[in-house]
């Protein structure tokens, strides 16, 4: 094996015996960066010079301290969320030359855990999309076919993951921006509870939507990485105080007593034959492995694509308001007035989708719709939360597509905005109520695609939904199969 191809857990403990240095391991990811770049551009930012250091500084120090899990382990990081010295786009232009003066977070865990950090990868501008092809510095590929999309938001980052670009990343999932490139890429993608991670320094698209999480190469990885960033941060009024439990003691063989429910509402027309048997098929294994398999229901899962386009863009129109090149990011140097700077910065900086969502949120939050479109959307959040709260009272988890399709060719959907949001469809629902999800690979399309399955779990039950994709990753072999780049 390659020491690119390498998993979190696979390299801590080569390094732990001295059987490599992270600065072999990091080169060596840095040599694969720079001759498939060109083909697949998952990133926008390297900072390669620094993680060279960092990484000799590992090797100096050494690896046995079990407070540093990540110590030597490389790793990118979607470019929604702020490095301190490192540019954050967004995959925007109104950003383009922004760099940030502190750190996320979740970005000052990864360090203080041991990471080194790759790089800034690609996305949607301002995580806005379902394929990446909104990013203004021109779309990611998927690597399993490059005339693919991987996936968005956070393409980038699943592609790197799955193109061996990285040994694993983080990902934010809004409307199902990890999920869904993670089942498009072949890769594992988790977006925890909302408020189990903190947001602090992820920049805002929708904030009651918003939530980080890790892509990885297995389940494994999902956990140990969801490990270091989880926990309460005062810095974000959002994150939840409750205590993190170890996530690896999840990772179990057998779901004996553990009753899985099938939303009759995700296996509906439109829903690809091949996508539906691999998820079948999925579904059978864990059956075999001790799990109860019922049918159950999510009434109002047909009001989440509209809910969801009320309620983000609302949020969006609001964030993105501070973007005016004033402060900081893309400013306009013709404007002769202060209002003609405005409109021409945010005209010039700001791409088609993000001028669709900011006039589609700010219509729907004006005078006269306020109660028309917006209060009625959180109305109908409310009762598919509730369908999730109920039916969590007959199943511990629910199983389901991640998508309707496997990933579609570029261009294919992009002057359909319509079709495209339709791509999100089982990963909304989810995000509205708030529940914790994992895309896990199951299976492939006969022209090579990967199909990912997705698992949901009660609030503040990462764990549950680690055990489930664990045991369907151990029984399977979807996981370990590579793109043919």
């Amino acid at each position: 094996m390659k020491l690119y191809e390498l998993t979190i857990h696979e390299l801590r403990r080569l390094l732990a015996q001295g059987e490599t240095t992270a600065a072999e391991v990091t080169a060596s990811i840095y040599e694969r960066i720079k001759k498939l770049e060109p083909k697949v551009a998952a990133y926008l930012s390297l900072s390669e010079e620094i993680a060279m250091e960092e990484a000799r500084g590992w090797d100096k120090r050494g690896f046995g301290d079990k407070t540093k899990p990540l110590a030597g382990v490389p790793l990118a990081v979607k470019d929604v969320i702020c490095t301190m010295g490192i540019r954050t786009s967004c995959g925007s232009n109104i950003l383009a030359n922004f760099v940030p003066p502190y750190d996320a977070t979740v970005t000052l865990k990864l360090k203080q855990a041991g990471g080194i950090l790759l790089g800034k990868t690609n996305m949607d501008e301002f995580a806005m999309g379902s394929s990446n092809e909104n990013s203004a510095f021109g779309p990611t590929r998927n690597p399993w076919n490059l005339k693919y999309i991987p996936g968005g938001s956070s393409g980038g980052s699943a592609a790197a993951v799955a193109a061996d670009e990285c040994i694993a990343a983080l990902g934010s999932d809004t409307g199902g921006s990890i999920r869904q490139p993670a089942s498009h890429c072949g890769v594992v993608g988790f977006k925890p509870t909302y408020g189990r991670v903190s947001r602090y320094g992820l920049v805002a698209f929708a904030s009651s939507l918003d939530q980080i999480g890790p892509i990885s190469k297995d389940v494994t990885d999902a956990a140990l990485l969801l490990q270091v960033i989880a926990g309460y941060d005062e810095r974000d009024s959002t994150s939840v105080p409750k205590e993190v439990p170890d996530y690896t003691e999840s990772l179990v063989q057998g779901l004996k007593g553990i009753t899985f429910g099938i939303p009759r509402e995700y296996f509906v027309e439109g829903l690809e034959p091949e996508v539906e048997k691999a998820v079948r098929e999925a579904i059978k294994t864990l059956e075999e492995l001790g799990g109860k398999a019922i049918e159950v229901s999510l009434p109002h899962t047909e009001y989440g694509v509209a809910a969801y386009y009320i309620i983000a863009p609302a949020e969006a129109s609001s964030n993105l308001a501070r973007y005016d090149g004033v402060k900081y990011g893309h400013r306009d140097r013709e404007g002769k007035t202060l209002l003609e700077m405005y409109r021409r910065s945010r005209s010039e900086g700001f791409g088609a989708e993000v001028k669709r969502r900011i006039m589609l949120g700010t219509y729907v939050l004006s005078a006269g719709y306020y109660d028309a479109y917006y209060k009625k959307a959180l109305q109908v959040r409310t009762l598919i939360r509730e369908d999730f709260l109920e039916v969590f009272k007959k199943c511990q988890v629910l199983v389901a597509p991640v998508a309707p399709s496997a990933a579609f060719s570029l261009g294919s959907k992009v002057d359909d905005p319509l079709q495209m949001y339709l791509s999100d469809v089982f990963t909304l629902p989810a995000s509205l109520a708030g529940i914790p999800g994992i895309s896990v690979p199951c299976g492939f399309t006969s022209e090579g695609l990967p199909i990912g399955l997705q698992i949901l779990a009660p609030h503040f039950e990462e764990g549950l939904a680690l055990q489930v994709a664990y045991n369907l990753e151990q029984n399977t072999d979807f996981h370990r199969r590579r793109p043919p780049l």
